[in-house]
């Protein structure tokens, strides 16, 4: 049975997590510093949290359920208590990207990541609809990546993180710097932003005199039409009127220059501010 030490077993992300390993084919050893943390681990999944030097005693796994500015500080304070060949997993790629981790050849860093469950699903059940953010009952894809150690612990890693991520369906291998394109890049920098114009955008026109009620659901309504057709999640085509407004319309809301928040030196300083 492989051991897994979870660190920050107690806080919002590990308790996620630890539900997910509840009655899995691992040993897991629940490390949380705050008294808060704790009760929540006694109370809500019936463990009780250990030391450090206790979770680490033979661990093969190591999971820092931390925050990204926690990393560098958490991983430093255990790098020298690792045996050779320990999988370190990191749950996002800022801090890696961002060259927190402590340097050290004879361990494995592997980074993983969900990518939530998508838009556009088959989820009937009431509870997997409610499950936006995933690892509960609704069905997502996952990213990850072997940032280094000997190829064969990507399997090891990648096993983990079907599990802390559940239920799975595709799982993608990534490098990291393509997981730093996508988060903060892809899902932070871009597709936040336009959501919070989006939704700046929807309180406009209620403050113009359209019913809250009625343009919410108009938004959300033709969120769900356009991007079928955007994304190809169905064949269609827009309207003549509805290309017009596009064409005319991006200009006016972007730079020509947008996409330049993708250079590695943009990623790296949206990373820095994560970090």
């Amino acid at each position: 049975m492989t051991s897994i030490a979870l660190f920050g077993a107690g806080g919002k992300m590990g308790m996620r997590l630890g539900r997910n390993l509840v009655g899995s084919p691992y040993d897991v050893r629940h490390v949380e510093v705050s008294d808060a943390g704790r009760e929540r681990l006694r109370t809500e999944l019936g463990v009780e949290s250990v030391s450090a030097d206790a979770a680490l005693q033979n661990a093969e796994v190591v999971i820092l359920a931390v925050p990204d500015t926690a990393i560098g500080k958490v991983a430093g304070g255990i790098i020298d208590k690792l045996v050779p060949g320990t999988i370190v997993i990191i749950l996002d790629a800022a801090a890696p990207h961002a060259g927190h981790l402590p340097k050290r050849d004879d361990i494995t860093y592997f980074v993983t990541h969900p990518c939530h469950p998508p838009i556009f699903n088959d989820e009937t059940d009431p509870a997997a609809k409610k499950d936006h953010f995933g690892g509960v009952a609704a069905k997502q894809h996952i990213v990850s990546a072997l940032m280094q150690g000997p190829e064969e612990h990507y399997a090891v890693g990648e096993a983990v993180a079907k599990v802390i991520w559940k239920p799975v369906m595709r799982s993608h291998r990534v490098t990291v710097e393509q997981m730093a394109i996508l988060e903060p890049g892809l899902s932070e920098t871009v597709c936040a932003t336009l959501l919070e114009v989006m939704r700046e955008a929807m309180d406009e026109a209620i403050a113009r005199g359209v019913p809250a009620e009625a343009a919410r659901d108009f938004l959300l309504g033709h969120m769900n039409v356009l991007g079928s057709v955007i994304f190809k999640e169905v064949d269609g085509v827009f309207s003549d009127a509805c290309n017009k407004a596009i064409e005319f319309g991006k200009p006016v809301l972007m730079k020509d220059d947008w996409k330049r928040v993708f250079e590695p030196d943009e990623i790296m300083a949206s990373i820095r501010r994560i970090t």
